[in-house]
Formats: structure tokens, sequence, C-alpha cells
């Protein structure tokens, strides 16, 4: 008989290691569906998002800025704010297309 159904079996005895450990196996599985799959599933939207950006594209910053791209490069994304204003912005400073809804509007 193995070590673990001897001990719970034992009247009187604490229950055994494996029995304990079962509801911190079913917390980590509930945590990890409800909140570490669809945040994997976001970020990847988000980065394939971000790899088809183009010129001409209307984005919002994850500072606020609005803005069109006027030109790409590997890392830094050109934004014309307005006539002659021009920022230099990292890509993954982009939060999303500007007419794209948010998430906490697809949940209302």
């Amino acid at each position: 008989m193995p070590f673990f159904l001897a001990q719970a079996s034992a009247p009187g005895s604490a229950p055994s290691a494996l029995v304990q450990l079962i509801p911190v196996l079913l917390i980590f599985a509930i945590f990890y569906f409800l909140l570490l799959a669809p945040m994997r599933k976001r970020q990847k939207v988000h980065q394939a998002m971000l790899g088809q950006l183009k010129r001409g594209d209307k984005v919002v910053t994850n500072g606020g800025l609005l803005g069109e791209i006027a030109a790409v490069e590997e890392k830094v994304v050109h934004l014309k704010l307005a006539d002659n204003v021009r920022v230099r912005v990292a890509r993954s400073a982009i939060a999303g297309l500007e007419g794209e809804p948010t998430a906490e509007e697809g949940r209302r």
C-alpha cells in the first residue's frame, strides 16, 4: 500500500500531502483559465496588429495621442499629429487603431 494512502486511512491523522495539494492545484487552474490564457490571447492579437501597421493608418498611443502614421520603421513609428507636427513613437507604444473598439467597450 502506498505511503500516502496508508496515512490517509489512519484514524485521527492529518490528511495526506496529496489531498492538501489538490485545492492549490485547483486554484492555479482557475487562475490560469480566467486570467492568464485570455491575457496571452489579447497580447498575440496586439502583436499582430503592431506588425501590420502601415502608412496612413490612424492610431492611438498609450499616452492618448491620436495621429496618422507617416512612416514605419522597424521599432519606431512616425506619427503626423497635425500639419507640420510629427513625432517619433516607439512601435510598442501604439495602443490600437483609432476606430477600433477597445476591450472595455466590447464588454458592455
